[in-house]
């Protein structure tokens, strides 16, 4: 997951999502059944057929999830996942990430946010070039 969501204009939600699977050769109908499991799971099943321009700022992060998770990935990296967001879209996607979690999916966020931090189960401090373990 990128910091900046990436998404391209002029395509749809369901586009820009399928975009993902198009490495994997799946057949149209595998590609067309992940894709709405995926947004369904970020909660946009109804957004879908959204221009990037027609949601929110958490909406488009939510769709860049969709895009993450839509592989079926085992580990998912986050590069400041909420850092474009205010409060409530950033605990509204921190929810989502812990949900992801529980499912068994590896989250690394990388953040300088201390109440992003706060969410993970391990923290890891990267001071000059030296990693430290800050979990409490």
């Amino acid at each position: 997951m990128r910091r900046r969501r990436a998404a391209i204009p002029t395509l749809i939600a369901t586009e820009n999502v399928d975009m993902a699977l198009e490495p994997l050769g799946l057949d149209r109908a595998q590609r067309r059944t992940r894709v709405a499991e995926a947004l369904a799971h970020v909660g946009l099943d109804d957004r879908g057929d959204h221009l990037p321009t027609e949601l929110s700022g958490g909406q488009q992060q939510r769709v860049a999830i969709a895009r993450a998770i839509v592989k079926r990935p085992r580990v998912l990296l986050a590069d400041e996942p909420t850092g474009n967001l205010d409060e409530s879209m950033r605990d509204e996607i921190l929810t989502l990430l812990e949900s992801l979690c529980a499912e068994g999916i590896t989250i690394i966020v990388v953040t300088h946010d201390s109440a992003v931090a706060r969410h993970a189960t391990r923290r890891l401090r990267l001071t000059k070039g030296v990693v430290q373990d800050i979990t409490k």
